[in-house]
C-alpha cells in the first residue's frame, strides 16, 4: 500500500530500529518510546487488521511475536511481556510487545467500571455455533 508507513518501513523508505526480520515479518522498536523496549511486529504482506489477514500470515506474525518475547525474557532479563493489537493509528496489522519487569509501575491496561452485564445471556448471544 503506497501511503502506509509500515509498508514504507518494510521497503526501506523510512528508517526503523530493527530487532528481528525474516522473509515474512519485521520487528522493530516503536518510536513512541513510551515503554522501554516497546516493540512492533508486523507482517511484510500488507493487511489492514486481524480480520483481513490470511491465517498463514497471522501464524507467521505470532511466531515472530513469540520468538521476540522469549528473547526478551530468556536473554534480556525481562520477567514477562504484554501483547496488544491496536490498529487505529496505523492501518497495517501489527502486534505491540511491551517487555515487563516486576514492579515497573507500568499500567498497560485501561480500567473501566463494571457494566453490570448478564454474562450468561451475553455468552449465549455471542457464542460461536
Amino acid at each position: 500500500m503506497d501511503d502506509c508507513i509500515f509498508c514504507k518501513i518494510i521497503k526501506g523508505e523510512f528508517p526503523c530500529h530493527k530487532i528481528y526480520e525474516d522473509e515474512y515479518t519485521l520487528a522493530f522498536l516503536d518510536i513512541a518510546d513510551d515503554v522501554v523496549g516497546h516493540t512492533l511486529v508486523i507482517p511484510k504482506k500488507h493487511c489492514h487488521n486481524v480480520l483481513d489477514c490470511p491465517k498463514s500470515t497471522l501464524a507467521r506474525v505470532m511466531n515472530t511475536v513469540q520468538l521476540v518475547s522469549k528473547h526478551y525474557v530468556e536473554k534480556l532479563g525481562y520477567d514477562s511481556v504484554n501483547l496488544m493489537n491496536v490498529n487505529e493509528l496505523v492501518p497495517h496489522f501489527h502486534i505491540h510487545i511491551f517487555p515487563r519487569k516486576r514492579g515497573d509501575g507500568i499500567d498497560i491496561c485501561s480500567h473501566y467500571p463494571k457494566q453490570g452485564t448478564d454474562l450468561k445471556a451475553l455468552c449465549k448471544k455471542m457464542r460461536i455455533k
